[in-house]
């Protein structure tokens, strides 16, 4: 510790930036500048370039499926922002808009089904069972993307979730191959929304990784055939 007050004052006498001085202070603001800038560009990317695919129920186009993204459970239901996002997806389905729903969430323990909670909500609110493909390996985004894709074929879809992540999620979907327009889900701006927003600041930096990367989900496995047998059934009406 001697020693590194010696340094210290060493350099300080010899005229180097340091904290307290003048020039020292000016390079540590653009240094937290920079970084601030750095962090925020991925946000930046997502919302200047994925925007103008992000709409309502009513201005969503036709599409095979729509893909709904867990929010997590309460007592084993969907969670209020979960339960928001599958009323969307049922209104895309009552509308015609989307023949096929795939709800892809976090199945990583036995007390915990995300994708079970939202295929037995979209089912009790009339949808048949068919039509709801789950897939039980969306542990995050990216491999709820990419394995909508791999997995399950699908090639075109309407994206549901929450405003603050639909951007997101378009980028990392259309870099998984998947052509895809978003529906944005609106709440209210309390602390879970305020949260969530916080979390897309290092989400979009692990999604520009992602998307340079494309790297292989957790898990990937064989071609599921749900999707295809739900857009089947939906064709003979």
């Amino acid at each position: 510790m001697r020693w590194l007050g010696r340094r210290w004052r060493a350099l300080r006498a010899r005229g180097l930036p340091g904290w307290g001085s003048r020039r020292g202070q000016r390079r540590w603001f653009q240094a937290a500048v920079l970084c601030s800038v750095l962090g925020l560009a991925p946000s930046a990317w997502l919302y200047l370039g994925q925007s103008a695919r992000v709409g309502t129920v009513a201005s969503a186009p036709d599409a095979p499926v729509a893909v709904v993204f867990g929010a997590g459970l309460v007592d084993g239901k969907p969670s209020p922002y979960l339960a928001h996002r599958l009323d969307a997806a049922l209104e895309l389905y009552r509308a015609g808009k989307v023949r096929a729903l795939l709800v892809t969430g976090d199945n990583g323990t036995v007390e915990y089904d995300e994708t079970d909670a939202m295929r037995g909500y979209l089912i009790e609110h009339g949808v048949p069972a068919v039509r709801v493909v789950g897939d039980y390996a969306g542990f995050d985004t990216w491999d709820s993307c990419t394995r909508a894709h791999r997995i399950f074929g699908v090639d075109r879809a309407v994206l549901v979730s929450q405003t603050f992540h639909v951007r997101r999620a378009l980028a990392l979907c259309g870099a998984a191959g998947i052509d895809a327009y978003a529906v944005g889900v609106e709440e209210w701006h309390d602390t879970t929304w305020k949260y969530g927003g916080l979390r897309e600041i290092p989400g979009a930096v692990k999604a520009a990784v992602n998307v340079l990367l494309t790297p292989d989900p957790a898990l990937l496995g064989p071609h599921e055939e749900g999707v295809a047998k739900a857009l089947a059934d939906a064709a003979r009406g």
